[in-house]
């Protein structure tokens, strides 16, 4: 694969940032740091930007997307952006029925449970024309970041998986843990077309212009290791093995996957983020201590007295040294409630760090 020359590996913009090199196991000079769900409802910019907009249309609008893209970058001073959009924009583009209902999540207009269903939604594939609302929100972001380093998006096979099997959000994933086991050739058929196209999801973004590539399984926190290993390991693989040959760093996150960990990264991840349950230096142990990791501040202490957060924050950074290398995150999404000035004073104690 020839990299085109805008590609940020080509022309050296992001190589040699904080974010980049971290990733590759190194110790930048300044720790980096970026916060899951850091562009969105904490922040007032946003909310007046999406103002009367459907989330997936606001996906799919280059330049909003680009802008909502922006926006945590410009007021906190992170050390990447992150591409806004969702884990089932795939399915949209590929014309599968899906809606995001507010306070629900996304609900699917029928769920997918049997040999036809699945050998109708495999009849749904993704062209370069499809993908290119995606694409133009990702050029147009990286033409303002500059050296800021972008980082692609995608939700892992078995949490799209999950989410159709079920129709939509679920506590437990009963139906698509019970499809597994019950029909695993159309489990596997399912949740190989799920790779193929949120592979094909991210690897536009990465030709676009991203930096770097995070695959999030939201759901695996349900499964069984042996389920894991089983059931979906190889359709996370297969997902990231659209993106293999671009030579971006590729991270894997996933909530409640503290005995996941090992597997999660050995389907082909670089680094491995890690959730707010298990603290950094037992994940890195977990993985064989070669890998970087991201995480893992507990975002409920982000509303909590503000010298209860530092000493939170400067532990998980203690523990994040017994990794090669380490980017610090949330060990989840930054909750909605939260007061974005908390989010900028942190990232200036994280760097002074």
């Amino acid at each position: 694969m020839v990299l085109s020359l805008t590609h940020p590996l080509v022309d050296g913009r992001t190589t040699h940032s904080a974010l980049v090199r971290a990733y590759s196991g190194e110790r930048p000079e300044q720790l980096p740091v970026w916060f899951m769900r850091q562009a969105g409802r904490s922040l007032p910019e946003y909310k007046a930007a999406r103002a009367g907009t459907a989330m997936l249309d606001a996906c799919l609008q280059p330049e909003l997307a680009s802008e909502i893209t922006l926006q945590p970058v410009r007021r906190h001073g992170v050390d990447a952006a992150i591409f806004f959009s969702d884990i089932v924009v795939p399915l949209k583009l590929a014309g599968v029925d899906v809606e995001i209902k507010p306070g629900v999540g996304p609900v699917m207009g029928a769920p997918v449970r049997t040999a036809d269903d699945v050998a109708r939604l495999r009849e749904h594939t993704l062209t370069a024309a499809d993908l290119e609302p995606v694409s133009q929100g990702v050029a147009l972001t990286v033409a303002e970041l500059g050296s800021t380093p972008l980082i692609g998006f995608a939700g892992a096979p078995f949490t799209l998986a999950a989410y159709l099997v079920e129709g939509g959000p679920s506590r437990d994933h009963l139906a698509a843990r019970t499809l597994m086991h019950a029909d695993p050739d159309t489990w596997r058929a399912l949740t190989e077309w799920t790779a193929d196209l949120t592979g094909a999801f991210l690897r536009a973004q990465v030709l676009a212009g991203a930096s770097a590539a995070q695959l999030f399984d939201s759901w695996a926190g349900s499964l069984s290791l042996a389920d894991y290993q089983a059931h979906v390991a190889a359709g996370s693989a297969r997902a990231l093995s659209h993106v293999a040959d671009l030579g971006v760093r590729k991270v894997h996150f996933g909530t409640g996957t503290g005995e996941l960990l090992a597997a999660m990264r050995e389907v082909g991840a670089d680094v491995v983020g890690v959730d707010y349950r298990i603290p950094l230096d037992e994940a890195s142990r977990r993985i064989g201590g070669s890998t970087p990791v991201q995480g893992n501040i507990d975002p409920a202490l982000l509303s909590a007295p503000w010298s209860v957060l530092e000493a939170h924050v400067r532990d998980v950074v203690e523990r994040g040294r017994s990794a090669p290398g380490h980017v610090v995150n949330l060990g989840h999404g930054v909750p909605p409630t939260t007061d974005p000035e908390v989010l900028t004073r942190l990232v200036g104690l994280i760097h002074s760090l």
